[in-house]
């Protein structure tokens, strides 16, 4: 499972630390040390991985996440992003999720563990070397339908965009229509984040997919709150 992965870290140590791990595993490995720079490589390379300090010069982490998405957005890609910072707040996980990272590791990490992070959204997004997309039906529920295969979403045949955590959420759900989601269930589906994931970044990605979703999204009628158990997606054509 090769790649090509930049690796936008600041700090010389830890990026040679990277970058050697990286490439004993066989992947390609591109170093800079600061956002700007990050920004200017990923757009010249379109690699399959962006390992990314979230604490850098120039423009941190999540300014270039931010541009990275929007520039997804109009040229319909993805690129896998996992986040690397000093930061362990809550807010600053969610932050960062809800910009559109894929994954978040706080700073210090066993290198191991980062490899293993590395392997699994490779895996996930199928973007390795070698790679074959595995066909996956079309999960509709109501005029909301979820294309696993080509990661996309759409609603009354517009097309929703939805970050690499809201496309996951929806589409467990979109799976089991009118089946109710605890919190834990969602965040199961969610594996493989930081150990200072909460059920309150489900919510953040519930509140963003009924601003996506939803005509009026205080009155959800499509992705409903079970108070006091967890959520559930339904097609309001067949009522509550």
């Amino acid at each position: 499972m090769c790649a090509n992965v930049i690796v936008a870290e600041d700090d010389a140590k830890q990026a040679e630390l990277v970058r050697r791990y990286l490439e004993r595993e066989g992947h390609g490995v591109t170093v800079v040390g600061d956002g700007l720079a990050a920004l200017e490589e990923v757009r010249q390379r379109t690699p399959d991985l962006l390992v990314l300090d979230v604490m850098m010069p120039r423009a941190d982490g999540l300014d270039v996440v931010r541009a990275l998405r929007a520039e997804a957005r109009a040229e319909s890609r993805e690129l896998p992003v996992l986040m690397l910072t000093a930061r362990s707040t809550e807010d600053d996980l969610l932050l960062g999720l809800d910009l559109g990272a894929d994954d978040y590791m706080t700073k210090p990490y066993s290198p191991r563990e980062l490899m293993a992070r590395v392997r699994t959204l490779l895996r996930r997004t199928q973007r390795s070397a070698g790679a074959t997309p595995v066909a996956a039906p079309l999960l509709s529920v109501g005029a909301l339908v979820v294309d696993e295969a080509r990661h996309e979403v759409s609603v009354d045949g517009g097309q929703v965009d939805c970050t690499p955590g809201e496309f996951r959420v929806l589409a467990a759900m979109a799976a089991a229509p009118d089946r109710v989601f605890t919190r834990q269930q969602l965040l199961d589906e969610l594996h493989g984040f930081d150990r200072y994931i909460s059920d309150r970044t489900v919510d953040v990605h519930i509140m963003n997919l009924r601003k996506k979703i939803e005509v009026t999204p205080r009155r959800p009628v499509r992705l409903r709150t079970v108070f006091g158990v967890g959520y559930k997606l339904t097609d309001p054509a067949k009522g509550a």
